[in-house]
């Protein structure tokens, strides 16, 4: 059994997904077809790779994930397969490849002047599903086009560190409205030492002196920091939305500042 994702910025009610799913199940019938998100906003790339960065892994390796998001309908756009982690990705060539995992891909594959880019109208439609039953049944990813060592790649925002201060970034916020920041657990512990400190929201309007397990280690209502399941900062109210009601949003700075012992 071989699996397939979809990630994309589609309308729930664009005929798109169904395509997609119906050219791959009839190209390779052996295949489950799971969509991971129709959700994300248009081209936002970002979004888009924090989301796969942290579902990917869960799926069996040798997995396929086809992405969306970001496609251009230009005769420039350029559409690649790469490899990460035993896993596949194809996707369109506009940096989100260096937002994916923690490593360079291993090998990454110009699917554009290959034999499936019949059109570039519907690229997911004509490139990818050709490009995804090609894999599931044995071809390599050489054998889909030329190498490609000039893709486009954005760096990851990294939260930054000054003496004991660690400023940090919203990078997503999830479906209740939790702000989750790109600062890890590994680099909280790192350069705060068990030492006391605050978390600075929205410059000095708030300010969290804790950090919880459980969000019910709250009372309703309550601003509070914890590290989440995938250990990043997570900022929160307990039954409430901290990114409405602190008008937080992505690019919103957090910072950290330790005292000195």
């Amino acid at each position: 059994m071989h699996f397939v994702t979809l990630t994309t910025d589609w309308k729930k009610d664009d005929y798109y997904t169904g395509a997609i799913k119906g050219n791959i199940l009839s190209r390779c019938n052996d295949t489950i077809v799971v969509t991971i998100t129709n959700q994300i906003k248009q081209h936002n790339v970002s979004e888009a790779a924090f989301i796969i960065r942290n579902s990917y892994n869960h799926y069996p390796q040798g997995s396929i994930h086809i992405i969306t998001v970001g496609t251009s309908n230009s005769k420039d756009s350029a559409f690649i397969a790469a490899s990460i982690d035993d896993h596949y990705f194809l996707m369109p060539d506009n940096g989100i490849a260096g937002l994916l995992g923690d490593s360079e891909p291993t090998e990454v594959i110009n699917l554009t002047n290959s034999k499936n880019a019949a059109s570039r109208s519907f690229p997911a439609f004509d490139i990818f599903c050709p490009a995804a039953c090609a894999i599931i049944k044995g071809t390599s990813l050489a054998n889909l086009g030329n190498a490609y060592t000039e893709y486009s790649k954005q760096i990851p925002l990294r939260a930054t560190i000054e003496n004991s201060t660690i400023t940090g970034t919203i990078i997503h916020i999830d479906s209740f409205g939790n702000a989750i920041t790109n600062i890890s657990e590994e680099l909280f512990s790192r350069i705060g030492r068990s030492r006391v400190f605050n978390i600075y929201v929205q410059s000095k309007h708030y300010t969290i002196s804790k950090i919880d397990k459980y969000y019910t280690d709250t009372s309703p209502g309550d601003l509070l920091a914890l590290f989440n399941s995938i250990g990043l900062l997570e900022i929160g109210i307990r039954n409430g939305s901290a990114a409405s009601l602190l008008n937080l949003n992505t690019d919103s700075t957090i910072r950290i500042e330790f005292k000195e012992q």
